[in-house]
């Protein structure tokens, strides 16, 4: 044997060497986190640590592969050669999806993806096994020891306790640092000194808890920015919609710095609480703080505002939930771009944690959303006593919708808020579903004001057309007559005894009513929901003549942009203690309602019209219903919004029209019919 033939022979028992060093330090590490899931920081080490001997492990095995070929071709050991096939077929498959991960990381639509990789890591050491184990089987020993591939590579094995003992070493050392690294997280409040001014709990009057007992960081809370790095479609669906500017809208920032000038920053809690958790639970409502900080302000109801929740407290509302402190990642906090943008990459590549952390079933649970989307007033604010304001949960739960009431059209599926709200649509996102649906974070609703003060007309249209969407219906009672006549020729009473419809007309001069339907057929709780004070829906109704002259209105809007104060409204009126209106939403006087009128899920209102048909009508009468909505009456937003002249925009939700004969009324006949005119 040549000199040059045994230094080839070296180099490929010290590639073998290596390349089974490898496999099985990546098997290693790679079962190590797929049985043990503790999220400690060395499995995270571990997770970098296999995806770096993945990789290098793809590039050794696609290089050694033609070379082992030409060297055994030559090799008649059929058997030996298929273990050896579909060795290097579960070997290209444990690459592929390897490099998927490492590239592409885990996205929730492959799911399959991790659990192929892992079945073929598998499959591929123990066809390996086998086709190593039938090597030496089928190679007598001395002629096997004679070989210097053979010697060198088990020299080389015999170090692999040494070299595994070397990475766990390695490992162990990273999280024994990265352990006694200073937290990146101050838990305390970021103004002091903190005033407990309702008592011993840091954030009353709202019923806001967290895990921690006390205060959060805002890093903890206010990182949206480093959601929107993994979920750009997600975080631009959020931006635009009314969770996002809650805090910033220009109406709440009014009302809440009202309430601060009235009251104190302390009482500013209430409201923060669902409108601005990151200054709430960062300590910054006291004494000294500030209700218009950037990150205030931007965050608003933020990303782990919603996904950082681990508990309902109850369903009374004022923000009565639970955050929880995630499981940190390695990394988590930090402002350094590459300890950044590692954490994100070990998000990727293994986001079980980050799916438990921010998936928890309590988002799919409608009381969920009873915790901001309910309210209760008492004595420590309005100085009066309690009293229940709005409350979309309870409604719902009394209606079709629940499933846990008897209604005589329910729906036999039971739909949550999120069905209506978050509805799944078309997206590219890490987090999309086999069929490419993301749970869509426009959190679509009624709210038609804030697109429309900051511009955005793509969430004021989808608005428009969600509120357009058969969620109420209108319709006008057909007028019929027992005593109706088409003419006043003779027809035997037995020939009309059986016909059940009666055919409807005005007489000119004639007082008529005319009732109006307005159902709530779509709605999964009463119409109109939320802020029911300040917001303002009523009917449009209209009679006109064949030549459109106007006979009837009630619920015009005037050129000013007022609506009819006549008109019929769907709203509360709530008032202070001295019975005056608490029209500016300054809810913290309120102590009750002196009117509210709404209709629940699944019911219906009947609205009565009263006039006279002119003597110069022209027929037919055409009649018309519109509901109309408008998110904030004119008085509020004028006042809140500091613009005497504005006029926000009006949205028809349901309308219908009806059109009836006018007839001049006949003179009155007397006498009767004659007994000769009966047919014989």
């Amino acid at each position: 044997m040549t000199e040059k033939t045994l230094d080839r022979q070296r180099q490929e028992g010290e590639h073998q060497a290596r390349l089974i060093l490898s496999v099985v330090a990546t098997a290693l590490t790679g079962y190590a986190t797929y049985l043990i899931q503790s999220y400690a920081p060395w499995e995270q080490w571990t997770y970098l640590l296999h995806t770096g001997l993945g990789i290098y492990l793809t590039a050794a095995f696609l290089a050694y592969i033609p070379r082992h070929y030409q060297r055994t071709q030559s090799v008649r050991r059929p058997a030996l050669s298929l273990l050896g096939i579909l060795s290097v077929v579960a070997v290209l498959v444990f690459v592929a999806t390897g490099l998927h991960i490492a590239i592409a990381g885990q996205k929730e639509s492959l799911r399959y993806v991790y659990t192929l990789h892992v079945a073929a890591a598998t499959a591929a050491l123990g066809l390996i096994l086998i086709h190593v184990l039938g090597f030496l089987l089928f190679t007598p020993t001395e002629r096997r020891d004679k070989l210097p591939t053979w010697t060198i590579f088990r020299t080389r094995l015999r170090r692999l306790p040494l070299n595994l003992c070397g990475w766990t070493v390695l490992i162990g050392a990273a999280s024994v640092v990265s352990t006694f690294l200073p937290s990146p997280f101050r838990d305390e409040p970021v103004v002091t000194p903190y005033e407990y001014s309702y008592g011993p709990h840091p954030f009353r009057p709202s019923q806001t808890e967290t895990s921690l007992g006390g205060f959060m960081d805002v890093k903890r809370i206010g990182n949206s920015d480093d959601c929107a790095a993994c979920h750009a479609r997600i975080a631009e669906e959020w931006r635009a919609s009314i969770h996002s500017q809650a805090a910033s809208d220009q109406a709440y920032q009014t009302n809440v710095n009202l309430l601060a000038e009235k009251k104190s920053m302390a009482a500013t809690r209430y409201c923060e609480g669902c409108h601005a958790p990151v200054p709430l639970l960062s300590g910054q409502l006291t004494r000294g703080g500030h209700l218009d900080t950037p990150g205030h302000l931007r965050e608003g109801v933020s990303c782990m505002a919603c996904h950082g929740i681990d508990k309902v407290i109850h369903t009374k509302g004022v923000a009565s939930f639970r955050l929880a402190v995630s499981t940190a990642y390695l990394f988590e906090g930090s402002k350094n771009p590459l300890a950044n943008k590692l954490h994100n990459y070990l998000i990727r590549i293994q986001p079980r944690q980050h799916r438990r952390d921010m998936a928890r079933e309590v988002l799919a649970e409608p009381e969920l959303c009873a915790t901001c989307h309910a309210q209760f007033m008492d004595k420590d604010i309005n100085e009066w006593g309690w009293v229940k304001m709005q409350d979309d949960y309870t409604a719902w739960l009394n209606s079709p919708y629940s499933g846990q009431t008897q209604h005589t059209f329910a729906d036999s599926r039971l739909r949550r808020c999120q069905d209506c709200h978050f509805p799944l649509v078309k997206g590219q996102d890490p987090s999309a579903n086999e069929q490419g649906e993301i749970k869509s974070h426009r959190a679509l609703a009624a709210n038609t004001a804030i697109p429309w003060v900051t511009g955005d007309d793509e969430q004021l249209r989808r608005t428009q057309e969600f509120l357009e969407s058969n969620k109420l219906r209108v319709s006008i009672d057909k007028p019929t007559r027992n005593q109706a006549t088409r003419s006043r020729k003779y027809m035997r009473p037995d020939l009309t005894e059986n016909v059940t419809e009666k055919p409807g007309y005005f007489y000119l001069g004639e007082e008529i009513n005319v009732d109006v339907v307005v159902a709530n057929v779509g709605v999964g709780h009463d119409f109109p929901g939320g802020t029911i004070d300040i917001n303002e829906a009523w009917v449009h109704f209209r009679a006109v003549d064949a030549q459109n002259s106007l006979i009837f209105e009630s619920g015009a809007i005037d050129p000013a942009g007022d609506v009819d104060r006549k008109a019929y409204f769907y709203r509360s009126i709530p008032i202070d203690r001295y019975g005056n209106p608490v029209w500016r939403h300054d809810l913290f006087k309120m102590v009750g309602d002196s009117f509210r009128k709404v209709i629940p899920s699944g019911q219906s209102d009947k609205v009565s019209y009263a006039f006279i048909i002119p003597s110069w009508t022209k027929s037919p009468l055409t009649l018309s219903a519109v509901v109309k909505y408008q998110k904030l009456n004119t008085a509020y937003a004028r006042w809140a919004l500091k613009d005497q002249t504005l006029n926000l925009p009006v949205t028809d939700l349901a309308q219908n029209s009806l059109s009836v004969p006018i007839r001049i009324r006949p003179e009155v006949v007397t006498g009767g019919w004659e007994p000769s005119m009966k047919a014989q």
